[in-house]
C-alpha cells in the first residue's frame, strides 16, 4: 500500500483530517515529531476556515473564577499541540474540559481573537489610559502562550508589550519581572527584555531608586541577577571601573560621616 506524502498539494492547504501533523506554528518543539507549519488563520481557504470551524466544541474555564469559553475544538488543535495532548490524555470525565485556572483570562481574551482572526489589537490604537492595562494584558498572554508552545503569538504580544510600555512611559517592575523568571526558560527573550529594563533603570542617573528594588527578583531567581548585571556590562560600553585599591584616605573605614579617622590617612605610593 502507498504512503501517502507528508505535504499538502501547493495549490490546497491541509483539511481537518490531516491537522494531526500540521497544527503547530513552527517545528520548534524540541522533542516529538517533526511538524510543518500552519497557515496563518486568516489566508485559510474558505474551505478549510469552514471545516475548522465544525465538529466538537471544547470547554474551557480560565482564571480563579473560571471565566467559561465554548470554542471549537479543530481551529485549536490547528494552532496549538498543547490542546490536542488535552484531549488525547484527557478521560470520559473531563473529556472536552480544559482548565488554566493560573492564567489570565485577560489573555485568554486575545488568544481567542488570534486563534479565530490571526491578529490581536494594536495598543497604538488605544487612548493613553489604558495603554498599560493592555501591555500587561500581553506580558500575561506571554506567559500563556510558553505553556501552550505559540511562538507566532508570543511574538505579537512581546512586541505590543514594549510598544505599550513606551506609549505609556512606564516599565515593569519586579512585581512584573518575577513571573517572567518563575515560567519562562532561560533562554526566553522575554528575559532578556526584563532584565535590560531592570539594569537600565538601575543605572539611570535620575531614578531615585537602586538595586534593591529588585531585591525579591534577586532573592529568587539567580538568573535575574546574572543577566540584569550582565545587561550593565553590556550597557556601560565595556567602561572600566575606578579601581578600589586605590582610593585615598578612610574610603573603607567605619566612623560617621565627617568624624575625624583616628586612623591616620591611607594613600597608595605609586
Amino acid at each position: 500500500m502507498d504512503t501517502p506524502p507528508c505535504t499538502p498539494p501547493a495549490t490546497e492547504y491541509p483539511s481537518v483530517d490531516s491537522l494531526h501533523i500540521h497544527y503547530c506554528d513552527f517545528a520548534y518543539e524540541e522533542k516529538g515529531p517533526f511538524r510543518m507549519p500552519v497557515p496563518d488563520i486568516g489566508e485559510t481557504t474558505a474551505k478549510t476556515f469552514a471545516e475548522l470551524l465544525s465538529g466538537n466544541l471544547m470547554d474551557i474555564y480560565v482564571g480563579k473564577q473560571k471565566r467559561h469559553w465554548l470554542l471549537h475544538r479543530n481551529i485549536l488543535i490547528y494552532h496549538s499541540t498543547w490542546f490536542q495532548k488535552q484531549i488525547e490524555e484527557g478521560n470520559k470525565q473531563n473529556f472536552g474540559k480544559v482548565e488554566l485556572l493560573d492564567d489570565d483570562p485577560r489573555a485568554f481574551e486575545l488568544l481567542v481573537k488570534w486563534v479565530y482572526q490571526g491578529k490581536i489589537d494594536d495598543v497604538s490604537d488605544m487612548p493613553m489610559d489604558k495603554k498599560w492595562y493592555y501591555a500587561d494584558a500581553c506580558q500575561q498572554l506571554y506567559l500563556l502562550c510558553e505553556k501552550l508552545n505559540l511562538p507566532l503569538l508570543k511574538n505579537q504580544a512581546i512586541d505590543q508589550f514594549r510598544k505599550g510600555c513606551f506609549e505609556a512611559g512606564l516599565v515593569p517592575g519586579p512585581e512584573e519581572m518575577k513571573p517572567i523568571y518563575d515560567r519562562t526558560p532561560p533562554s526566553s527573550p522575554f528575559r532578556k527584555l526584563v532584565s535590560r529594563i531592570a539594569a537600565r533603570q538601575i543605572m539611570d542617573p535620575e531614578s531615585q531608586s537602586d538595586a534593591s528594588k529588585y531585591w525579591q527578583c534577586f532573592e529568587t531567581s539567580a538568573d535575574f541577577a546574572i543577566d540584569v548585571i550582565n545587561a550593565i556590562k553590556e550597557g556601560s560600553g565595556g567602561k572600566l571601573f575606578h579601581d578600589p585599591t586605590e582610593e585615598d584616605g578612610c574610603y573603607y573605614h567605619e566612623h560617621l560621616p565627617g568624624q575625624r579617622c583616628n586612623s591616620g590617612l591611607y594613600k597608595m605610593k605609586g
